[in-house]
């Protein structure tokens, strides 16, 4: 069903970076600017993810002898410094996911442009390392999110959901890898329900929300694509949900065919085989449209 798969290292059936988004409770304050401090049931809430979900997420990843990715908003960063130190600890990488959690989308071009680079100094600062890679807080990708991006050197962007595998991002700056994934991904939908965050879907058992993620998971093995969940500490993390989860990733390691690998290390990969030319894979020219599309 992918046309032209992308071959994996080592011969694995597919790749995997079960990739967290810390968001913690700048959600709040971004969300609620005039009263976002007066929420304190929802900000503890938050705060379970930097505070007690990423010691056990990556205490599980050292069990399972796999790296992955954490996109951080930088404020997160600033304010949340043991658990940053917990995932560089443990080897994983650490890359950019706005300052504020600030949506492109709804910015000027200087405004992109600022926080896009304060969030990259922050990132420096806490790893020794520019950021490879870059969500959109959101999934929120402009028309200028891809240049801004390549002209900083940016290996991969992992927002948009335009394939089952990696593709190739074209822009007037340079050229980016694309590592998609989707809503059906996201663990907003299976296991988030707060007023305060606007957010009220029905909250599904652990292993309910589990089963859209596995059956997402077993589409890539059989056809060989690329599995990106999107996650967040502070949901997944749960006890309950997390221990169900290391179940199911202890499953999927034992089978011996799973490449998991950091985001930056896929882009690598993708990087690698492009430029041999052991794969051609599809490219985008962005932004999609210069202007807004009208109809007469």
């Amino acid at each position: 069903m992918i046309r032209n798969p992308i071959p994996w290292p080592n011969g694995a059936r597919c790749a995997a970076c079960v990739t967290f988004d810390m968001d913690a409770d700048i959600l709040i304050h971004i969300g609620h600017p005039t009263d976002g401090h007066s929420r304190v049931s929802a900000i503890s809430m938050l705060q379970y993810g930097p505070k007690v979900a990423i010691t056990r997420i990556v205490d599980s990843y050292a069990a399972l002898g796999i790296k992955q990715t954490f996109f951080i908003p930088a404020w997160c960063i600033e304010r949340y410094p043991e658990a940053v130190e917990t995932i560089l600890e443990g080897g994983h990488e650490i890359a950019h996911h706005g300052y504020l959690h600030e949506h492109p989308r709804e910015l000027d071009d200087a405004e992109e442009e600022y926080w896009l680079d304060r969030a990259i100094d922050v990132i420096v600062r806490a790893t020794g390392r520019r950021p490879r890679g870059w969500r959109a807080p959101l999934y929120n990708f402009s028309h200028r999110s891809a240049d801004l991006l390549a002209a900083r050197g940016f290996v991969y962007d992992a927002s948009l959901m335009g394939d089952d595998q990696p593709y190739l991002l074209q822009c007037a700056k340079g050229q980016l890898v694309e590592l998609p994934s989707h809503w059906g991904l996201d663990d907003w939908p299976q296991y988030v329900q707060s007023m305060d965050l606007d957010y009220m879907m029905p909250i599904r058992a652990p292993e309910q929300g589990l089963a859209t993620f596995s059956q997402e998971f077993e589409a890539s093995y059989t056809y060989g694509g690329l599995w990106v969940p999107v996650v967040h500490p502070f949901a997944t993390g749960r006890l309950a949900r997390w221990h169900v989860w290391q179940q199911f990733l202890t499953g999927l390691v034992a089978r011996g065919d799973v490449w998991f690998a950091p985001m930056e290390d896929i882009a690598a990969h993708v990087q690698k085989v492009v430029a041999s030319g052991e794969w051609q894979p599809r490219i985008d020219q962005l932004p999609y449209f210069g202007a807004p599309v009208t109809v007469r």
